[in-house]
């Protein structure tokens, strides 16, 4: 098994995200946190959506040579992934296949299907994060 990465994430969560400054004061509203990713599972829980954070998600996958996670859907949320190591293919719908890999970033715009391969022969280590999409307000 590879070394820990040793990298902390510096989550810095707004609190009262949708709900205005208020509820920045409350004890249910979201708080800042440093998370460590010293967890060596190959897939990692990092934030679970509310209360703990006003809609996102998020966690470290660690895939091994050949291994993918498996054909998903986005479906109502957009997602980011942030690449820390390895090389591996991201499979975008039924057409379109992107190289990734260390010092990647790559989107996943919401209803996409969406599959991550390791194709190389070290662990591909990645940060997902999910978040509910919002409409923008209209600017009047």
């Amino acid at each position: 098994m590879s070394s820990c990465l040793g990298l902390s994430v510096c989550l810095l969560v707004i609190g009262g995200c949708a709900a205005g400054r208020e509820a920045a004061k409350t004890s249910t509203s979201p708080r800042p946190f440093v998370h460590e990713l010293e967890d060596p599972c190959d897939y990692h829980i990092l934030l679970t959506g509310k209360p703990q954070t006003c809609g996102m998600r998020s966690g470290r996958v660690r895939l091994v040579s050949g291994k993918s996670i498996g054909l998903h859907n986005t479906k109502g949320n957009e997602e980011l992934l942030v690449f820390l190591s390895g090389s591996g293919v991201a499979q975008i719908g039924e057409d379109t296949r992107l190289q990734v890999g260390a010092g990647k970033v790559a989107y996943i715009p919401p209803q996409t299907a969406h599959d991550i391969v390791n194709t190389g022969t070290t662990p591909l280590v990645y940060v997902f994060c999910v978040a509910p999409l919002n409409p923008t307000p209209e600017v009047p």
